[in-house]
């Protein structure tokens, strides 16, 4: 069956766990949505996987529009998640529906924006127009500059309360989503409590409602360092197929991530 806002929804009031991966071509989409993964991310991440860039910052909507209509034409299930790239939405509400109208126009059935309170009033904007939200928390990739470095996020209690207070208030303001990177597991434990919207992490424990990885990391793709949250599934698995469906298993089982991919 297809992947919707409400079937997520559904899957965290059932404490059924999320799965999500990145996805940047018509075949991969395929193969994935065949292994049962939810939510194919159209990742700004092909900045650094497939264009060879040490960010995600060079990546351009032009960019985006054109994987998004790939991964939508190879997807029948999933559902079809994408990036808002660096750029294309901070300026304003506006600018941000206009980047977001052309994603979802290219075949994308949500965006993900990366940003704090300071987003809420977009994420209203969006939602109210007719385009579902997946918020980005924590470690932001399209921030790297400002935090010098790809940091832990949400380490004192007071920063954790900003992660909360931020989570909190992109749902109030319409999000679907809410996306957690590299923060302590008891803290996105305590964020996924508070908040009636799904939650995925990457980096952020195994109490969130659902994960995601880099694809080209959790298949030992990618030649770049490999970060702590990441798990290669390759290992022992026969085919990408094998891997994939492992990777979906150990979510779903809650075997992944285990300690040694949390903070």
């Amino acid at each position: 069956m297809k992947t919707t806002v409400s079937t997520l929804q559904n899957m965290k009031q059932a404490g059924q766990k999320i799965t999500m991966l990145t996805c940047y071509d018509a075949s991969f989409a395929s193969l994935l949505n065949d292994a049962g993964v939810e939510i194919l991310l159209v990742g700004d991440s092909l900045g650094n996987v497939i264009q060879g860039h040490s960010s995600t910052l060079p990546v351009s909507l032009a960019d985006m529009v054109y994987h998004t209509r790939c991964v939508a034409r190879g997807s029948k299930d999933a559902l079809v998640l994408a990036d808002l790239p660096f750029g294309s939405y901070q300026v304003s509400p506006q600018q941000a529906y206009a980047s977001a109208a052309e994603l979802m126009a290219a075949g994308a059935e949500m965006v993900k924006l990366e940003g704090g309170m300071i987003m809420a009033e977009t994420v209203d904007f969006l939602a109210n127009r007719g385009i579902p939200v997946c918020t980005h928390i924590g470690l932001q990739p399209q921030s790297v500059n400002v935090y010098g470095g790809y940091k832990v996020q949400g380490k004192s209690e007071f920063d954790a309360e900003v992660l909360k207070r931020d989570a909190l208030a992109h749902q109030a303001a319409g999000a679907a989503l809410v996306l957690m990177e590299m923060v302590p597991a008891h803290v996105a434990k305590a964020v996924t409590e508070a908040l009636t919207v799904p939650t995925i992490g990457i980096g952020a424990g195994v109490d969130v409602d659902g994960q995601v990885l880099v694809l080209h990391d959790m298949l030992a793709v990618y030649p770049g360092k490999k970060a702590r949250f990441v798990k290669n599934f390759m290992a022992g698995s026969h085919s990408i197929q094998a891997a994939v469906e492992a990777y979906v298993k150990a979510v779903k089982g809650m075997t992944f991530p285990a300690d040694e991919h949390s903070f």
